[in-house]
């Protein structure tokens, strides 16, 4: 006589087989649902257009001299872009280490040793620094001076006397050409 308490093996399978079918469907079609219900809240947290307009700016440098300076604006901040004279150059490159508060090459803050490239903003207060214009004092060490405080940067742009605690900054920037750089 056989038991009639004991299932077909087969049966059993095959319900277990359906039922974890079932939660894996119903798992998938849940994420799915809820990947495209979060989207357009993720979406909408990128920077927009405007905003992704302002993050490069391109420079033509074809119209600079040398010895002339411009000033652009990237991110709200102006750039100070440079076409240093040999004598600048020479300079900046001859500092001893030791002469400065915040100890860096003048190799490291160009790509070109004839294009200076750097935010000017002052890092005592964030004043602007005078010395782009002609006529504009530059300062004890022919560079740029902040008449807030009296900081005086160097031809590289390096701090060399004054309350301002760093260098003037370097902007992330790269040359397409030998006439045209992108900042940012």
């Amino acid at each position: 006589m056989a038991d009639s308490t004991t299932a077909d093996p087969g049966a059993t399978d095959d319900g277990e087989d359906r039922r974890d079918f079932l939660l894996i469907a119903t798992s998938t079609v849940g994420a799915v649902g809820t990947a495209l219900a979060c989207w357009p809240f993720i979406d909408f947290m990128n920077p927009s257009a405007d905003v992704l307009a302002l993050s490069t700016t391109e420079v033509d440098l074809s119209p600079i001299e040398v010895g002339q300076s411009i000033t652009v604006v990237w991110q709200g901040k102006p750039v100070f872009v440079r076409r240093r004279t040999a004598e600048e150059i020479e300079i900046a490159q001859a500092v001893p280490m030791g002469d400065l508060i915040e100890p860096e090459e003048d190799g490291a803050r160009v790509q070109k040793a004839d294009w200076l490239i750097m935010i000017g903003v002052c890092t005592h207060l964030g004043c602007i620094p005078l010395g782009q214009r002609s006529g504009e004092p530059k300062g004890e060490f022919d560079g740029w001076f902040c008449p807030c405080h009296g900081s005086h940067y160097d031809t590289s742009g390096r701090i060399r006397k004054g309350p301002a605690p760093n260098n003037l900054p370097i902007p992330p920037y790269e040359f397409l050409d030998d006439t045209t750089i992108k900042i940012g």
